[in-house]
Formats: C-alpha cells, sequence, structure tokens
C-alpha cells in the first residue's frame, strides 16, 4: 500500500526500517492529522478470517517508535495495534481505530523490557477483534471494534513508523492465516436474525 524506503523480505521474516517523522493518526485531541506510515499488505474479501503475527521491535529506543498489524483502508479508515515505546522504564501496548477521519486510542502499560509481542487480527465481515500475546499460544483481548468501511475487499497486514527524529529495525516473523479463531458470539440474541455461521 505504502513501501518503506528500507525494507527487507525473506521466506522466515520481514525487517522494516522506519522513517524519521512518519505516523499514522487522525484528528482527535492532538488536532493533526499524520498519514504517511509504511504499509505492507495484502488483500482479500473473505470474511472470516484470522491472521497472526509476531513482532520485533528490540532495536526501538526512542519515544513513539512502533510496530505492529495495520488494516489501512483509506486516509480516514484504518486500525492498528503496537508496543509503542516511551522511555527506558515503560511502553504503550495499544490499539487505534479510526472510522471517518477520527482516531481512538487505547492503552496499557507494559515494562520496557519487553522486546517482542504476537498479535492476531480477526475478521467476521465488518467486525473485527484484536489480540496479543507474549509466546505465541495464550491470546488475550484488546478490543473489538466496527470499521464503517470495513466490508467486502479489505487490506491488512503490517507497519513500523518513528513519528519523531529517530529510526529503528522492526522484524515481523511466524506470519500465518488462518480459519477464523473468533467463533460466533453464543450469548445474548441479537435483536434481529443475522447470518452469523
Amino acid at each position: 500500500t505504502r513501501p518503506p524506503e528500507q525494507y527487507h523480505i525473506s521466506q522466515e521474516r520481514i525487517e522494516i526500517t522506519t522513517q524519521p517523522h512518519t505516523d499514522l493518526w487522525q484528528r482527535t485531541y492532538y488536532h493533526f492529522q499524520n498519514d504517511n506510515a509504511p504499509l505492507l499488505q495484502m488483500e482479500t474479501a473473505e470474511p472470516y478470517f484470522s491472521f497472526v503475527v509476531k513482532t520485533d521491535f528490540s532495536d526501538s529506543k526512542h519515544r513513539f517508535d512502533q510496530c505492529g498489524i495495520v488494516l489501512y483502508l483509506d486516509g480516514e479508515n484504518w486500525l492498528k495495534a503496537s508496543v509503542e515505546y516511551e522511555n527506558g522504564a515503560f511502553q504503550h501496548l495499544g490499539s487505534v481505530v479510526t472510522n471517518a477521519g477520527y482516531s481512538d486510542w487505547a492503552t496499557t502499560v507494559i515494562d520496557s523490557r519487553i522486546q517482542t509481542m504476537w498479535y492476531r487480527l480477526s475478521r467476521r465481515r465488518d467486525d473485527y477483534r484484536i489480540e496479543c500475546s507474549r509466546d505465541g499460544i495464550t491470546y488475550h483481548q484488546m478490543r473489538i471494534c466496527h470499521m464503517h468501511q470495513g466490508g467486502g475487499l479489505i487490506r491488512f497486514g503490517l507497519y513500523a513508523c518513528s513519528p519523531e527524529e529517530s529510526s529503528f529495525t522492526a522484524v515481523f516473523s511466524d506470519m500465518r492465516i488462518t480459519e477464523c479463531q473468533w467463533q460466533a458470539h453464543d450469548g445474548q440474541q441479537p435483536d434481529k436474525e443475522t447470518d452469523n455461521p
């Protein structure tokens, strides 16, 4: 979608070296619009699937350096999940969902000694779930969201960026696409009949 200036793809891994002043954010609170982070994505119209990847950000050492998963439809409709470096004590594990040109940001603080994170993005039509894992086995839900433009053909994949004057190399590995690991809801029934396989 927007190739990085420096990257390398091999059978086992993808490396992206970030450029300074690259980011993804739309309007909310900060009132600025940043839409220049590099994106390596694939396309699918498959309505039910999960995408898994391991990220290694051990090279990040500057505030706001980040890498993770992305579903970028256009400049005003996208989601991302990443670990964002803050300082030598802590960093932010979080996700951003942007619908109709406004971003939100949900985060939790994690220790700065954590240098790898697995993500699993699952799709059920135009609804999505983001999960994270420290070991690639046990996943924990970060959020469920709806993408207003997220039905039909979508693009998803990887991103890395450095919003300030910095650069680092992010490493992505163990990528796979599987059957949807987000099972149909089995609690309260919907208000009306829906196709819910």
